[in-house]
């Protein structure tokens, strides 16, 4: 265990930042999985900004890479352009 007071410290804050952090990528992953779900192009064109602003929060504070969040947004992108 340790010893120093700054590393009991920081062990809190991380455990607290890897639960907050687990959360939020929960709650993206749902979001983007209820959007490929849907085959309604009207109801996936509305949730598409919702889902693209969560992704880039995400993104800029650090949670998902920034790559990862530009992938998604165009996988997602044309998803909603295949649907008829």
């Amino acid at each position: 265990m340790a010893n120093h007071k700054s590393s009991i410290k920081r062990i809190r804050q991380t455990e607290k930042r890897r639960l907050h952090n687990r959360y939020y990528a929960k709650t993206m992953r749902n979001a983007v999985r209820k959007l490929r779900a849907t085959t309604d192009k009207a109801a996936a064109t509305e949730m598409f900004p919702k889902v693209a602003k969560m992704l880039d929060k995400l993104a800029k504070k650090h949670v998902i890479h920034a790559n990862k969040a530009g992938n998604l947004k165009s996988k997602l992108a044309k998803h909603i352009n295949k649907l008829a």
